[in-house]
């Protein structure tokens, strides 16, 4: 059976391909290997550069040229012939430098120093290298923008319903009202704080060798400042160098960047959840398309399908995120191998993640504030004004002004604003307070609501 959307066993390369299809080229296998390729390459050039290491010379400039466009270049056939290598040899990344050694066999600059390819590295030196600059791309080029547009969107539309006043639900009863744009805000805010914690985390890399002690580069060399060298690659790279390490890099700031997409997409579970209860109380309208199908037998239906699909891929990526961010800071003794097989899985925890935000996008692109329905909700609510109405009362000194109010409100249904009307007329307070609160309605009873939806 032939691999197409159809038959792909992953939804990713399925059903959702062309909307994950930003991530494929820094996820794939291909991507990886030619990752792999570039950092051979570089490890190579920085062996050149460094005159204490006398049997390789610098390159050339047109040989230079040519070991960089080898790795920009990296092609599917290139991809192919790493695999039929690693077919005969079993190993991933060893296929790799051989794969080097045969492309660049026309270089004689290139092959007097061939044994230097992979010199004194493990394969972890390669990986570690190549999975933080796929965290590192993916992050800037893909993931953050996504983020970036849901809380642009939110910033939006909170602003546009700063003053739509609705009656709040606390334990999914009526309470002191708020406008629909602050509590978009909150998520907002919310969301701008966790794309902080995701931008933030400064993605580690080590170079040195089996048991990270240089043990091989010192046998060879040992008047050679090894780590001096291995810092300048893994800064060059944009990497922060880490010099304590086992065989493997400990994959700390992985767990951590994992971490903080989990807490972000958490926000957004939030945020698909209440907004599929705003659509549930009739607040939001959703734009009917003309061809689209809401039931297969209720015709009538408009269903909240991309906050529920948001909210399930979300939970599907925090279920991985959160499993790899356990995982991987923890290997047996100097390196065992569970963690291969985990990091192979970035990309689909982090489709799902890219999938979660493009589907709360669309669902927020639908949107229409009914704004009659939630007037109504709120001109309902009368009992609403019990709060302010205790709370004048406290301040002028009133004795028991709480069960006061608790005594006319509390469990009862239909308190209307004629019953609250009499009650603040009987009140000893001020003339001017009492005018103040007779002029209150539900609608108006919102504090600082649409101030702080426009500060977003």
């Amino acid at each position: 059976m032939a691999l197409t959307p159809l038959t792909a066993l992953s939804p990713l390369d399925g059903r959702y391909h062309n909307r994950v299809a930003a991530l494929r080229d820094t996820f794939s296998e291909l991507a990886l290997m030619r990752l792999r390729v570039r950092i051979e390459i570089e490890w190579l050039k920085a062996l050149a550069a460094d005159a204490s290491i006398g049997e390789v010379a610098p390159f050339s400039p047109p040989t230079l040229a040519q070991l960089d466009e080898t790795a920009a270049k990296f092609s599917e056939a290139d991809g192919e012939s790493v695999k039929a290598t690693e077919a005969r040899i079993n190993h991933d990344v060893k296929a790799v430098e051989y794969f080097l050694r045969e492309k660049l066999g026309g270089n004689r600059e290139v092959m007097k120093v061939a044994g230097f390819f992979h010199f004194a590295c493990t394969s972890e030196d390669i990986n570690n290298l190549a999975h933080a600059l796929m965290l590192k791309r993916a992050r800037g080029e893909i993931l953050l923008p996504a983020l970036d547009r849901v809380v642009e969107k939110l910033a939006k539309l909170a602003s546009d319903l700063a003053g739509c006043a609705m009656l709040a639900r606390t334990h999914g009863q009526p309470a002191s009202p708020t406008t629909m744009g602050k509590e978009l805000a909150n998520f907002g805010h919310r969301l701008v704080r966790a794309r902080e914690r995701i931008a933030d985390v400064r993605l580690t890399g080590k170079f040195n060798g089996a048991v990270g002690n240089y043990n091989a580069h010192l046998a060879a060399y040992p008047g050679v400042d090894w780590e001096k060298i291995a810092r300048g690659l893994v800064e060059r790279l944009g990497l922060e160098f880490n010099a304590y390490t086992t065989q493997i890099e400990p994959h700390d700031s992985i767990a951590e960047l994992f971490d903080a997409y989990a807490r972000a997409n958490t926000v957004l579970i939030d945020l698909d959840r209440d907004i599929w209860g705003y659509v549930a109380l009739g607040y939001f309208r959703q734009k009917a398309r003309p061809d689209e199908v809401g039931s297969s037998t209720m015709p009538h239906k408009v269903n909240p399908i991309d906050f529920e699909n948001s909210e399930g891929n979300l939970g599907v990526a925090n279920a991985l995120l959160r499993h790899m961010s356990e995982k991987l800071p923890v290997s047996r003794w100097q390196r065992d191998l569970t963690d291969s097989t985990v990091l192979r899985n970035m990309g689909v925890a982090l489709g799902h993640t890219l999938l979660g935000y493009d589907s709360c996008l669309k669902g927020l692109d639908q949107l229409e504030a009914d704004r009659e329905r939630m007037a109504a909700d709120l001109d309902a609510s009368w009992e609403v004004l019990a709060e302010p109405i205790q709370t004048v009362m406290r301040r002028y000194g009133i004795a028991d002004a709480y069960e006061s109010l608790k005594a006319l409100t509390r469990g009862r249904d239909g308190i209307t604003r004629e019953a609250l009307h009499a009650f603040i007329r009987r009140l000893a307070i001020p003339d001017a307070e009492k005018q103040r609160l007779l002029a209150l309605t539900p609608a108006t009873y919102v504090g600082k609501a649409a101030e702080l939806a426009k500060r977003i």
